[in-house]
């Protein structure tokens, strides 16, 4: 993944330059806040509360030691969201350090309060998942937790029993089912159906897109929200597009980069909550969540969409 990043580097500092032939209106260049009141939200079904559409994901990225030089720029790349007007951050015991990192960094520059935090349980046992469970909720100052989900579905009977508990108790706020494969589809058809859960979390791209033909639907006639992981193919959709200039007919959906084409195609679906690329980057994190402000593309763009990357 770190041999693409370059790529998306690259290609950020040429747009800025006008280099790509890519549309940059004067008040969204990269360097300017955005108005916080126009982000784009999306109400968590189960609930109608607002959440912004685009979040932030911290597998490998937030898994870095207490001395790393890393964490000022983890540091701003927290304080970044929430400048901009969104606030969900999704972590797990499975992603090393990153609990801490996210609940540590988060205290220190007065966060903790304003941000949406979501972890989840993966481990077997009810007493496991409850000293698990806890442990997360410590180690990001999130009481009560915003969302708590069980990862990977692993032991899901036995976790969302506790997880409805809690809720009813106060504990948490939502609960919630994930998995990262398509071939999890059925499992998590499933839990939506049978269960009364508040978010499934799953992977969709505009290269994997099963997720429209059935999963989709099925959370949208639930009242479940989506939340999508691996919007950017673990960063193998920026190797695709490599060098190539983003449409032109990308500025008619307010669209400024190649990321947020990527993200902006999958927010064109009404059904999906939040999407939470990961990144480390602060200049990454402020491209990612631009893809949450203008306008959207709509059916006919989306399949034009597909059909640009197809032919790449």
């Amino acid at each position: 993944m770190s041999s693409l990043r370059p790529s998306r580097r690259r290609f950020l500092k040429q747009s800025l330059a006008a280099g790509t032939g890519l549309t940059v209106a004067p008040s969204l260049t990269m360097s300017a806040p955005l108005p916080t009141d126009d982000i784009r939200t999306r109400p968590i079904p189960s609930s109608g509360e607002p959440l912004p559409c685009v979040g932030l994901g911290t597998w490998q990225q937030f898994d870095v030691g207490p001395n790393s030089d890393q964490r000022a720029a983890l540091k701003e790349v927290l304080r970044r969201l929430v400048d901009l007007g969104t606030s969900v951050v999704d972590s797990s015991p499975m992603y090393g350090r990153a609990e801490q990192v996210v609940g540590a960094l988060s205290a220190e520059i007065g966060l903790t309060d304003q941000i949406f935090g979501a972890t989840k349980v993966w481990t077997r046992g009810r007493k496991s998942g409850i000293e698990q469970m806890t442990r997360s909720m410590n180690r990001m100052n999130q009481r009560p937790m915003d969302l708590m989900q069980v990862h990977n579905l692993l032991d899901w009977k036995t976790h969302l029993d506790t997880l409805q508990r809690w809720k009813d108790d106060g504990k948490i706020r939502h609960i919630g089912v994930t998995h990262y494969v398509t071939s999890a589809f059925d499992e998590l058809a499933t839990v939506i159906r049978t269960r009364n859960i508040d978010f499934v979390q799953l992977p969709y791209s505009l290269q994997t897109t099963q997720a429209e033909r059935r999963l989709l639907p099925l959370a949208a006639e639930n009242e479940v929200g989506v939340i999508v992981n691996e919007p950017f193919e673990g960063g193998s959709l920026f190797g695709r597009v490599d060098d190539e200039p983003l449409p032109d007919w990308a500025a008619a959906f307010d669209c400024e980069s190649w990321a947020q084409f990527f993200l902006k195609y999958l927010l064109g679906h009404e059904a999906v909550t939040c999407v939470i690329p990961g990144t480390s980057d602060p200049d990454h994190l402020t491209d990612n969540v631009r893809a949450a402000y203008g306008r959207l593309p709509d059916d006919d763009t989306r399949e034009r969409m597909r059909q640009t990357l197809d032919r790449l």
